[in-house]
């Protein structure tokens, strides 16, 4: 049996939003559970993601995308299955965006009138270089009407970076010091969580849910390519259901 994360967000009835734990599946050590990335050589994956689309009862296979630490955003359609991309959106019911992560930070994307949704996977590379914008341009909605939910991600008492990667926000954002911690010479302590809702607040997004969990923390739960460098992925996923 699955064991799912339900988004607690004011999202309109026919948005359906999900993150994956590792609960269920068929993966085998090292990836105990429900590992849904194909690229890291698990047998079972193609098993795990039918068990999704049934557990759900999705209204089609999810786009997955190869994803590449970028800010390109692709329409949730058939033919960019494996596209290389970090985000994908949708305005019409049916189409399911999907993106796995295994400590980045997923972000899902609504509108309060519920015609549209994307899903986001924000390495800090991409973070810093603006997918959360490009996202937020391609959907074209006014920010006040944007609803945004922050799933599992590695804490802020967990991820230590470089200068380069402070660097890399501040020159953004100067408010972005308020997002690291200093530990040693040269090494931060990131808080991804503050640092996207940083982002989406320049852009006049306001309304961020979720941002409470952290993967490299929660062994049981979730899947951390920081804690245990060979490991699956978790999926987060988001879709208009066309009944409301």
């Amino acid at each position: 049996m699955l064991n799912l994360i339900t988004p607690i967000w004011p999202a309109p009835p026919q948005v359906k939003a999900y993150s994956t734990t590792r609960y269920g599946g068929y993966s085998k050590a090292p990836y105990n559970g429900l590992n849904l990335a194909d690229h890291v050589g698990d047998e079972a994956v193609a098993a795990n993601r039918a068990l999704l689309v049934q557990s759900l009862q999705l209204p089609s296979e999810p786009v997955w995308l190869k994803q590449v630490h970028g800010i390109h955003t692709v329409t949730a359609s058939p033919t960019h299955t494996n596209c290389a991309a970090d985000a994908s959106i949708a305005t019409q019911t049916g189409q399911v965006c999907v993106v796995l992560t295994a400590d980045c930070l997923p972000v899902l994307f609504c509108d309060r009138a519920g015609s549209c949704v994307a899903a986001v996977h924000a390495g800090w590379r991409g973070l810093a270089g603006g997918i959360l914008e490009a996202t937020l341009q391609r959907l074209n909605v006014p920010a006040q009407d944007i609803l945004v939910w922050l799933g599992p991600a590695i804490g802020p008492q967990a991820f230590e970076v470089g200068e380069e990667v402070r660097t890399a926000f501040m020159d953004f954002l100067p408010q972005a010091a308020d997002a690291f911690i200093r530990t040693r010479n040269a090494h931060w302590l990131a808080d991804l969580y503050l640092l996207a809702r940083q982002r989406l607040a320049h852009q006049g997004v306001t309304a961020v849910f979720g941002g409470d969990f952290c993967t490299y923390m929660d062994i049981e739960r979730f899947y951390s390519y920081r804690r245990d460098k060979v490991t699956g992925r978790m999926a987060s996923l988001i879709w208009l259901n066309g009944k409301k």
